[in-house]
């Protein structure tokens, strides 16, 4: 039996992670709940899934647990990062969304752990810290990410050096069909309803941007060790091919399942095996078709955002991440546009650079400076 930490236990991934295991109760043993503030539901998993060591990031969630639960271990602030590193645990699934799901991963690769990825702003904004830390602790990362899970998936299918082009599928969001002159009318519920997917707030909005797809581009590089100009992206609204892989002789091999992320995530705890899963067979006879077509980059400009980022390199995704973040944040609030979310993050990624990232230090400073241009921004 594996012993499970799941990161962001009380998120979309932390809840289908939980989904998964509990179908398989004699495979994995929730050992570590961590999330951030939401308590309510926290307590609720931890008296279904009676983990040994609990973290709770925000300090006041962290005391109410404690009272709840007198004799638990609650880890607080921080070093709920390093739990992690426990030596107890087997797998780390990171769940946690944005920035902050750096630490954990970088905790959980120096500990030598497999880590579940679905936090790809990890590896966008401090790569080669991430590689740094498998190198030295000899972790590994298996994706969880629905596209980076099949195109880890479709690799199996051929050596390395065959690939040809890794191609990248999104749903398109939510306004894959709306005019240009419209969408600066999109308010923050209208881009918060994906047409395919359940997932969280700031992921759904991305989605509708497409800054999630860039995010992906910069993820698959790091992950499969790609350039820029061998990864495609192709809007495909049935979201049932996740992605796939073209090989030197021009076949092209697909990984493809109803949209259910709970595959994703069990493959990756249960890789190289494959066994029974929560989620429904796909019906092949049932479909009305599969389209596929490419990405419309003038309405959508974080594609073409995300391609120049990751050539620059250095600080650069990071003004890309943690610039959208802030820019999420404002749109949220009613401070900008939904048409004003990339403009804010190219003003930030034009005075960021491509400054170097050597450590957690240069990481963190320029993370805030990104932010505090992101915050500046006043669209014209």
């Amino acid at each position: 039996m594996k012993n499970i930490a799941v990161f962001g236990s009380t998120g979309s991934i932390g809840r289908q992670t939980l989904s998964v295991c509990e179908k398989h109760v004699d495979a994995f043993k929730v050992h570590t709940l961590v999330f951030g503030s939401n308590h309510e539901l926290g307590i609720k998993q931890i008296n279904e899934f009676r983990p040994s060591t609990v973290g709770v990031f925000d300090e006041h969630a962290a005391g109410i647990v404690r009272e709840s639960f007198p004799g638990l271990n609650v880890v607080s602030g921080s070093a709920v990062w390093e739990l992690a590193a426990d030596p107890i645990i087997d797998i780390v699934v990171n769940g946690v969304s944005g920035f902050n799901g750096t630490f954990p991963l970088l905790a959980a690769l120096k500990a030598g752990k497999r880590t579940a990825l679905a936090n790809k702003e990890s590896v966008v904004c401090a790569g080669g810290l991430v590689r740094r830390a498998l190198k030295e602790g000899g972790g590994e990362i298996i994706p969880v990410d629905s596209e980076q899970s099949a195109i880890f998936q479709c690799l199996a299918a051929g050596r390395r050096q065959d690939v040809k082009r890794l191609i990248l599928t999104a749903s398109g969001g939510a306004f894959r069909d709306m005019p240009k002159n419209e969408l600066e009318r999109v308010t923050p519920e209208m881009a918060m309803k994906h047409p395919t997917w359940s997932m969280g707030r700031k992921i759904t909005i991305d989605s509708a941007t497409l800054f999630n797809k860039g995010l992906e581009v910069m993820e698959a590089a790091f992950l499969f060790n790609a350039a820029a100009d061998d990864i495609s992206v192709l809007i495909h609204p049935q979201s049932i091919v996740h992605s796939m892989v073209e090989y030197a002789d021009n076949s092209v091999t697909a990984q493809m399942s109803v949209p259910d992320m709970r595959l994703a995530i069990q493959y990756a705890m249960t890789y190289p095996e494959r066994c029974e899963s929560p989620a429904a067979p796909l019906e092949l006879s049932k479909l009305s078709g599969l389209t596929f077509f490419e990405p419309d980059t003038e309405r959508f400009p974080a594609l073409p955002l995300a391609y120049r980022a990751l050539r620059i390199g250095g600080a650069a995704p990071v003004a890309y991440n943690s610039g959208n973040e802030v820019a999420v944040e404002r749109f949220i609030k009613g401070e900008l546009r939904f048409t004003d979310i990339p403009g804010c993050v190219v003003y930030a990624m034009d005075r960021i650079g491509g400054a170097e990232i050597t450590d957690t230090e240069s990481l963190l400073e320029c993370d805030h400076e990104v932010r505090r241009y992101a915050r500046e921004y006043v669209p014209e």
